[in-house]
Order: C-alpha cells, then sequence, then structure tokens
C-alpha cells in the first residue's frame, strides 16, 4: 500500500467521534422537553380545545 493510502485508513480507524457528547445532548434535550411538557402541557391542551371548539362551532 502506498504512504498515502496508510494515512488515510489510519485516520478512519482512529476516528471515533464526539459519542459521549452526543448522548449528553441527546439525554439534555429529552428531559428539557419533559420538563417544558409537563409543564406547558395542560395549557397547550386547553388552547388547542378552545381553537378546536371555536373552528367546529360547538
Amino acid at each position: 500500500m502506498s504512504l498515502p493510502i496508510r494515512r488515510v485508513l489510519q485516520k478512519i480507524r482512529d476516528e471515533r467521534g464526539d459519542v459521549p457528547g452526543w448522548v449528553l445532548i441527546t439525554l439534555m434535550t429529552a428531559g428539557l422537553v419533559i420538563l417544558i411538557w409537563g409543564l406547558a402541557g395542560p395549557a397547550l391542551t386547553a388552547i388547542f380545545e378552545q381553537a378546536i371548539s371555536k373552528v367546529s362551532g360547538m
């Protein structure tokens, strides 16, 4: 194998990415969604039901 190909293959093998960082970001995002949904869910549901009742005329 030529030297440039070996370097490319070595970089591919060494590339692990930032998996722990992405896992942390994903878990934090899920936590924020759950928190916001818990706080704002009932209000959003009431707004949605009110809007549907106005549109449907019930």
